[in-house]
């Protein structure tokens, strides 16, 4: 039971479709509701035998934008989590929901249920640009929500803005990071705009109207700087929080950690096991309610692959790698991997300290390039060993975790029932 897994909920239904989105999601889709909800409760209750084996200790409704789909629809869907899995008590407990999209009752509602974390899509501070997104709020309706969550009683409030908009400029971009750190959330999420084929924006690919490179660079750079100034530590390449507020459920995504998905697109990884279910939420509703296979992608993942997303993932850290650490999961030098980050700390994109390599924010800049390298040195050292592995650890001392020690776990289950053992600290 000392096994943790974090819960992902895909709520792929809005009331518009932005313009820059590429996430599974549709608009106008409000009559697939009840269904969508009855295959979900379904699915959750399919999976009873596999959840037994876990404690769940992070839930993440996101969409899509979930607070559309109606609280009570999330808390019945919370609800079954509880019946079916072991669902601790300080479970961070996650809702996205757009500025002006919910209401105090709901929010109220939602904080009674057990959830504990909003993530509000803001975007933007410049109303004029939030209405060329397709974004359905002002700015004033942020502040609102915000204030509103607050009342509800919610002390964990994460927002997302983005750098990089048609248009943008760095000093429209000063004014929504001064704006955003205004609101005094605990994290915030600042992304840059990716073009993406199929969005109604992919019209501005290649556009005098988007900012170049070098500017949305700056814009970075300056987001990281001034966020530091406001209190806001930079823990992964696009994400800062106050201290202890980091993101418990995206933290198992960057630590390789375990995470199992519901709903149309949703991903999951279990064991050595990476699988994900079908894009079409009227396929996933029939073969959910008729018992069919839901599968799209399945992959079983080498000790080598696992070794890979080591580094690609826990570089997008602040708290980075670890030579010792990585030798003790994989039994595999990383040589030819330091050598290269070595050249890194030269160029001002890799730091080390404290026994761990990690990116600057430079480095993170170019971090989609680097990895690439550190992926290909690793390759290259992988064929000069005869066994890299010969793992003859036990397998708890093979689960690495951002620190190493454990403390124990006496925790309470949704149900009252009592759990006694012991859990990595994240």
């Amino acid at each position: 039971m000392e096994k943790r897994v974090g819960i992902y909920i895909h709520v792929p239904f809005c009331a518009s479709k932005c313009a820059y989105c590429n996430f599974y999601s549709i608009a106008g889709g409000d009559k697939l509701m009840p269904a969508y909800n009855d295959a979900i409760l379904k699915h959750i209750e399919e999976y009873s035998a596999q959840l037994d084996g876990f404690v769940i200790d992070t839930v993440y409704f996101g969409g899509g934008t979930p607070g559309y789909f109606g609280a009570n629809r999330l808390i019945g869907i919370f609800n079954e989590l509880k019946k079916h899995g072991h669902v601790l008590l300080d479970s961070e407990v996650t809702a996205e929901i757009n500025p002006g999209g919910i209401s105090k009752e709901e929010l109220l509602k939602l904080k009674r249920a057990g959830f504990n974390r909003l993530s509000i899509g803001v975007q933007c501070a410049n109303d004029s640009m939030l209405k060329s997104l397709g974004r359905t709020h002002t700015f004033a309706d942020a502040e609102e929500t915000v204030s509103l969550a607050r009342q509800a009683g919610f002390e964990n409030i994460s927002v997302d803005i983005i750098y990089g908009l048609p248009s943008q400029d760095k000093e429209g971009w000063a004014e929504t990071i001064a704006k955003t750190a205004a609101l005094k959330a605990e994290h915030i999420s600042c992304y840059g705009l990716k073009i993406e084929e199929g969005t109604q924006l992919h019209i501005f690919k290649d556009s005098p109207f988007l900012p170049d490179d070098d500017v949305q660079a700056d814009m970075y750079l300056y987001a990281v700087e001034m966020l530091a100034r406001f209190g806001y530590r930079q823990y992964e390449i696009s994400n800062f929080a106050r201290r202890g507020f980091e993101s418990k459920h995206n933290l198992k995504y960057w630590l390789g950690k375990e995470y199992i998905g519901f709903g149309p697109a949703a991903h999951s990884y279990v064991g050595k096991c990476r699988y994900s279910f079908i894009e079409n939420i009227e396929k996933y509703i029939e073969r959910v309610s008729t018992g069919q296979v839901v599968v799209e992608h399945s992959e079983e993942m080498s000790d080598f692959e696992n070794a890979g997303e080591y580094l690609m993932l826990r570089l997008r850290t602040t708290h980075g790698i670890s030579e010792e650490e990585y030798y003790n999961i994989y039994r595999l030098k990383m040589d030819y991997v330091l050598e290269l980050l070595k050249r890194y700390e030269q160029s001002g994109w890799a730091l080390f300290k404290d026994g761990r390599w990690r990116f600057t924010p430079n480095g993170f800049l170019l971090s989609s390039t680097l990895i690439g390298e550190l992926l290909e040195a690793q390759n290259k050292q992988r064929t000069q060993i005869s066994k890299p592995w010969q793992t003859d650890l036990p397998e708890e001392e093979l689960q690495m975790t951002l620190f190493t020690n454990k403390r124990p776990l006496q925790s309470g289950l949704f149900g009252g029932r009592r759990l006694v053992g012991s859990q990595d600290l994240l």
